[in-house]
């Protein structure tokens, strides 16, 4: 397996812009220091990001409650006023909304800076911030990270800033690991491709949504291009959506983010190609999206760079249509990764 190197500053950079927290106070400082271990750069983020809550005041929101009570609160649950006998006893099984900060977002956040505390190999002053936290989350349910369903947490106006500091949560539940290599991390192999594909492909779209938005930056969808008179079964066709689709006038670039272990395959002879199934994938997007055959349809693969020899570096026109593979290089400084992204956004 051939590993993929991302510099730790480049890591927190791609999660401000996936989770839209580049505005949040406090960034440019964290941006700015130098941290030897992944983990120590997310637990300096959620030390930062909860501190600033808990002065602010966690998050509270109406959560659903039942209780026996002397005094009727809310709506009677006669029921369970009735099974459990409450009347006899004076009191009335009541269901009410409670104004409290034990909500799933609180509870998520909780259960990973304990997480950190157990098993996080971070710098002993990073454990000690973490550890002064605690004691104001006291009113939140301490819950198994594993049990938060990630993908259920919404977000609105009052939580915003939630948005980064529960994607640092989800990647460190995920298992993204330090290397004891300075100002580099590895993932592990046990580290699925698709979570951190994920990352990479939020992070790219959000990247042109805040410095290019008269591109329109989207994940769009595309229709197939069939003859509708002429066809049988057209529901089973399998839906199409991009990573990112960049529009300037008439004309379309469709990015198809890739983060393999190996950007190349290699065939029986030795000989390295660009991957058969990605090319396929992003010609047909390519194909269907340019309905008018105009050849103003372009697509990219643009690939997290590895450390093999031989990298994606394909720029041809296939049947009328621009077709580029590149690699985006995450252990370079952020200032030569952005030129890269600019130069993107110029094609």
């Amino acid at each position: 397996m051939t590993d993929r190197s991302i510099a730790i500053r480049n890591v927190y950079v791609m999660l401000a812009y996936a989770f839209r927290g580049m505005h949040s106070d406090g960034t440019d400082r964290i941006a700015a220091e130098r941290f030897d271990h992944l983990q120590d750069l997310l637990a300096e983020i959620l030390v930062r990001g909860v501190g600033k809550q808990v002065k602010r005041g966690l998050h509270r929101d109406y959560l659903e409650r039942s209780d026996a009570l002397a005094t009727v609160r809310g709506r009677i649950d006669i029921t369970r006023t009735i099974a459990t006998r409450s009347m006899t006893k004076g009191r009335l099984a009541c269901e009410f909304d409670e104004y409290e900060p034990d909500t799933p977002h609180n509870q998520a956040l909780k259960s990973v800076i304990v997480l950190l505390l157990r098993r996080g190999e971070i710098a002993s002053q990073r454990k000690d911030a973490l550890r002064r936290l605690l004691p104001y989350m006291d009113a939140v349910t301490l819950v198994s990270p594993s049990s938060v369903r990630w993908n259920t947490l919404h977000y609105h106006r009052a939580n915003a800033d939630y948005r980064l500091l529960l994607g640092v949560c989800e990647l460190v539940v995920k298992g993204l690991l330090p290397t004891h290599d300075s100002g580099a991390a590895k993932l592990t192999s046990w580290v699925s491709d698709d979570a951190m594909s994920s990352l990479y492909e939020r992070f790219l779209r959000q990247y042109f949504r805040v410095h290019h938005p008269e591109l329109s930056p989207a994940a769009s969808g595309i229709a197939w291009d069939y003859d509708q008179e002429n066809s049988l079964g057209a529901e089973q066709l399998p839906a199409m959506r991009t990573d990112v689709t960049l529009r300037d006038g008439h004309r379309k670039l469709i990015i198809d983010a890739k983060y393999y272990s190996q950007s190349m395959q290699t065939g029986a002879w030795g000989k390295t190609s660009i991957h058969s199934a990605n090319l396929y994938q992003l010609l047909a997007y390519v194909k269907n999206a340019d309905v008018a055959g105009d050849g103003e349809v372009s697509g990219m693969l643009l690939y997290a760079r590895t450390d093999a020899v031989e990298q994606p570096d394909l720029d041809i026109v296939l049947q009328g249509n621009r077709i580029i593979a590149r690699t985006l290089n995450l252990n370079q400084p952020w200032k030569l990764l952005r030129t890269q992204l600019e130069y993107i956004a110029a094609w």
